[in-house]
């Protein structure tokens, strides 16, 4: 399985070929549990906003950051000269954790080239490359790309595949969170975990605001299952760091993975959904 991971060497010899690829920001405001210090001090050059909390998202639903409808997501990702057949770069501010739900998004949307800067801004500047104060803006293209109903689930999707047996749900949160021994960050939440789900904490795949290498992912997602044609659900506090365990488990090779969009932020606060503790 190919690596969607590239270095910061690849994406400037990129930007210098004719075939330029679309360079998004989907860096966030939300402080995610021990991500690193974010830096706001500049922009890749090119670059564009792919903004998730408000903009690349459902307006009308009261959870943060939902998957937007596929009218709307081809609309905004015109706006950004998106097309299947241009190379997109994602990356954030802090490493290698918003930009992985901007990708699994984006890989929903049905595009093959989407990439991920390994360490995102930081590394960047740190191979010695410069930055600009603000973002750019494309020509517009027309998209009319069918979404995957597979990449993100909903919570009925999730309790019928808890229900059954039929995938296995991984939980992305900490151990403490995950059996309801930390207070959730979120107001309103019971604690505890969905029915059946295993815990894989997505900071045991991140080390210096990069994902470990491939070597180090395998025995991690081979505890859950070896089999890479088992279905996998991957589950956070509100759908950002599962997709780093959506990455990690691509990169080790399994087929068959998806999203829970509204992540604990829906299940704790619903009290028609079962938990665990």
């Amino acid at each position: 399985m190919a690596s969607p991971l590239v270095t910061p060497q690849w994406l400037k010899q990129q930007l210098e070929s004719a075939n330029k690829p679309v360079v998004l920001d989907a860096s966030i405001e939300f402080q995610i549990p021990l991500e690193r210090e974010k830096d706001k001090s500049g922009v890749i050059p090119g670059a564009q906003r792919f903004d998730y909390d408000t903009v690349f998202c459902d307006p009308d639903s009261p959870l943060s950051h939902m998957m937007p409808s596929e009218s709307r997501f081809n609309e905004l990702a015109a706006q950004l000269g998106i097309t299947p057949q241009r190379k997109v770069v994602v990356y954030d501010n802090s490493g290698t954790y918003a930009a992985p739900r901007a990708w699994w998004m984006l890989k929903a949307l049905g595009l093959d080239e989407v990439y991920i800067l390994s360490g995102g801004l930081p590394e960047w500047k740190e191979a010695g490359y410069g930055t600009v104060d603000s973002f750019c803006s494309q020509e517009c293209s027309n998209l009319s790309q069918p979404l995957s109903a597979s990449h993100f689930i909903s919570a009925e999707t999730v309790l019928s595949h808890s229900n059954n047996d039929s995938a296995c749900i991984v939980d992305a949160r900490s151990l403490a969170r995950y059996k309801g021994e930390a207070k959730e960050p979120r107001e309103g939440l019971r604690s505890g975990h969905i029915p059946k789900a295993v815990c894989l904490p997505f900071a045991e795949l991140i080390e210096d605001g990069k994902l470990k290498p491939v070597e180090t992912l395998l025995p991690l997602f081979a505890d859950i299952t070896e089999d890479k044609q088992q279905p996998l659900v991957f589950s956070c506090g509100s759908g950002i760091t599962a997709c780093i365990l959506a990455l990690g488990a691509h990169i080790c090779g399994y087929e068959n993975i998806s999203v829970y969009d509204g992540s604990w932020s829906e299940w704790g606060q619903r009290h028609d959904l079962p938990i665990e503790v």
